[in-house]
């Protein structure tokens, strides 16, 4: 495989390619919007004028590799070299049926490649070929929106824009969210006009734009776009059910919605960890329906966060996302408000092993996303739970054994009952096991193999009674 110095010199090399092979190539897109702005890419797309995928395939050979990605339909090329991954497209014009977001291609020139794509920042190419190598080609005025305006437009009617590929109404709010941005003003009319389209769209190419957002420093102002142009609303009915859902009481000044979007930007200035912006964003998912009004206290929700655990499952599935991820976003929905309880009744030994227990190797998270939930605009108050978070982690740093208790199970296992005391595999097993770990928690015995098989055995009749009684 050839080497390169450097990016330069890479792309030098395809532009003498070009000039011997006799054809214009010109690097387009994300690549020259991030050199623009100083970040380092290593997806790199290419316009071909001639035939894309022969040209691609002729510099794979001399470029040493020997897979290519070709999809001669749509004359693209995928050439995986090194770190990079270089896509070669013919130059092309795209014209789209009212029911599809898949183009129908034909070739085109520079102009019409330019054209198709979504935004001014977008339509950015570089010359790589002799005849004015290294030039910068701006016919939609991208380089000012990138660089001194700050703006996400496109550079055709917004609204056929958009009525061409839908997905590019969530991809403006992407961008927008990322750059720290603003939305061009037709744009953002063209969105809320053009929004039912969407639904046409797979819901894999909609989720990976959705998480895209919430990867970004402050995924509210994305969040926000999304809830105020309507997609929101037929995207993600149960994020949108928060929005204007009064909570005004002791701990909240904001509706769900404000509160919500407020977690997840705190959750983003200490995670990257998708997981847990997930669990931010969706913990108060049940509150709409639990929420009731009581005299002298005002709107509560008892039981928010078990009917949210509940409710996870069925959004992550619906979003295509992991299902291994389902078990840790149920554990931190539902524990979320543990802590709270926790710092505001007094801070026993016990409910400190419980707490570890229950949360496992997720009590960083678990703290993390609690600390995160304190969105008061009263800073006293803030100040005040806090200080009690800050007790509750102190308190857990003295409770002995704090690792055995982030995988705690009990010491004396269901075989050993069994042998001990020639017992048959039967419910009353786990009820003998969930009564030794209730004594470790309470603290009336230490987490020792030894000690939980003596009070087991000086307990045997109590349990046997206990199991019978049932």
């Amino acid at each position: 495989m050839k080497n390169f110095n450097d990016t330069e010199d890479l792309l030098r090399f395809i532009g003498e390619f070009a000039d011997e092979y006799g054809t214009e190539v010109y690097v387009v897109g994300g690549y020259v919007r991030d050199k623009e702005l100083d970040i380092d890419v290593k997806d790199i797309d290419f316009t071909v004028i001639n035939n894309g995928v022969d040209f691609a395939e002729k510099l794979a050979e001399m470029l040493g590799v020997r897979k290519v990605v070709k999809f001669p339909k749509f004359g693209t090329c995928l050439i995986p070299f090194a770190d990079f991954k270089l896509e070669f497209v013919q130059a092309r014009s795209e014209k789209y049926e009212p029911d599809s977001r898949k183009p129908i291609v034909t070739e085109g020139d520079l102009q019409a490649d330019l054209e198709r794509r979504d935004f001014t920042i977008n339509t950015l190419a570089q010359r790589l070929t002799s005849e004015g190598i290294g030039e910068i080609i701006d016919r939609f005025n991208g380089r000012d929106d990138l660089l001194i305006h700050g703006i996400v437009k496109t550079p055709l009617d917004p609204e056929q824009t958009f009525e061409d590929d839908p997905l590019r109404m969530i991809r403006a709010v992407r961008f927008v969210t990322r750059f720290w941005f603003s939305l061009d003003y037709g744009a953002f009319e063209a969105i809320k006009r053009k929004k039912d389209r969407i639904k046409i769209v797979s819901q894999e190419r909609i989720t990976d734009e959705f998480i895209k957002i919430l990867m970004t420093d402050k995924p509210s102002t994305g969040l926000d776009l999304l809830n105020e142009t309507g997609l929101l609303d037929i995207l993600f009915p149960e994020l949108s059910n928060l929005v204007g859902v009064d909570q005004r009481g002791a701990y909240h000044h904001k509706d769900v919605w404000r509160h919500t979007i407020k977690v997840v930007d705190n959750v983003a200035e200490v995670s990257d960890k998708l997981e847990l912006r997930l669990a931010a964003l969706y913990h108060d998912v049940a509150k709409p329906d639990t929420k009731r009004f009581v005299d002298n206290v005002g709107w509560t929700f008892h039981g928010h966060e078990v009917l949210g655990a509940k409710m996870i499952g069925p959004i992550i599935m619906k979003l295509k996302l992991p299902k291994d991820c389902i078990p840790y976003l149920e554990k931190l929905i539902r524990m979320h408000l543990r802590l709270i309880s926790l710092s505001d009744e007094g801070v026993t030994d016990s409910a400190i092993r419980r707490l570890m227990v229950d949360a496992g190797n997720d009590i960083d998270d678990l703290l993390a996303l609690c600390r995160a939930d304190i969105t008061s605009g009263n800073p006293k108050r803030v100040k005040k739970h806090l200080k009690n978070f800050d007790y509750v982690v102190k308190r857990m740093g003295e409770v002995t054994e704090l690792d055995a208790f982030r995988e705690f199970k009990s010491p004396v296992d269901g075989n050993e009952i069994m042998k001990t005391f020639d017992l048959s595999p039967s419910p009353v097993i786990g009820e003998i096991k969930k009564y030794i770990e209730e004594a470790i928690l309470d603290g009336i015995i230490p987490n020792e193999h030894d000690a939980a098989f003596e009070y087991m055995q000086k307990n045997i009749d109590s349990f046997l009674q206990m199991g019978s009684d049932k």
